[in-house]
C-alpha cells in the first residue's frame, strides 16, 4: 500500500474529521495566544511573573486545547487585554462572558505612549473590538 492510498483510507474512517478540526482548534488557540503574547512584547517568563505561575505553566496554556475560561481570562487580563465569550446563533450574538467597554476618551499619542505597552495594548484591542462588535451589532 502506497502513502497516499494510506493517506486516503485514514482520512475515509468515521470520526477522522470531527478529529482534524478538533486539532485545528487547538492549534488555533495556541497560535493565537503565542501571538497576543508575543504582540504585546512580553516573555513566557514575564507573563508568568504578571499571572502569578510558573514558565512552564505558560507553555501548557499556550499549548493547551483544555483552557478554562479563568486560565483564559488570568493571560489575556495580564496581557493587558479583556476576555469576551459569545455565542453565535442564527445570526444573532449572545454575550455570554465580558462586559461592553465604553467608548476610550481621546488622548494624545503621547499618553498613550506614556502608559505603557500593556495600556496602549488594551487600548487598541478594545478599540478593534468595539468597532468590531459594533459592526456585528448592525448586520444583525
Amino acid at each position: 500500500m502506497s502513502l497516499k492510498s494510506w493517506e486516503e483510507q485514514v482520512l475515509r474512517a468515521d470520526g477522522t474529521a470531527k478529529r482534524v478540526a478538533e486539532i485545528e482548534d487547538e492549534l488555533r488557540l495556541a497560535a493565537g495566544l503565542n501571538a497576543l503574547r508575543e504582540r504585546a512584547g512580553v516573555s513566557q517568563r514575564e507573563l508568568a511573573e504578571q499571572m502569578g505561575v510558573s514558565q512552564p505553566r505558560i507553555v501548557a496554556i499556550e499549548k493547551s486545547r483544555n483552557v478554562t475560561i479563568d486560565v483564559l481570562d488570568a493571560y489575556v487580563s495580564a496581557l493587558g487585554g479583556r476576555l469576551e465569550v459569545s455565542v453565535v446563533r442564527a445570526g444573532r450574538r449572545t454575550r455570554l462572558l465580558g462586559e461592553p467597554t465604553p467608548a476610550p476618551t481621546t488622548s494624545s499619542a503621547g499618553d498613550s505612549a506614556k502608559s505603557g505597552s500593556f495600556n496602549a495594548l488594551n487600548h487598541r484591542s478594545r478599540k478593534r473590538a468595539d468597532s468590531a462588535e459594533s459592526a456585528e451589532s448592525r448586520r444583525v
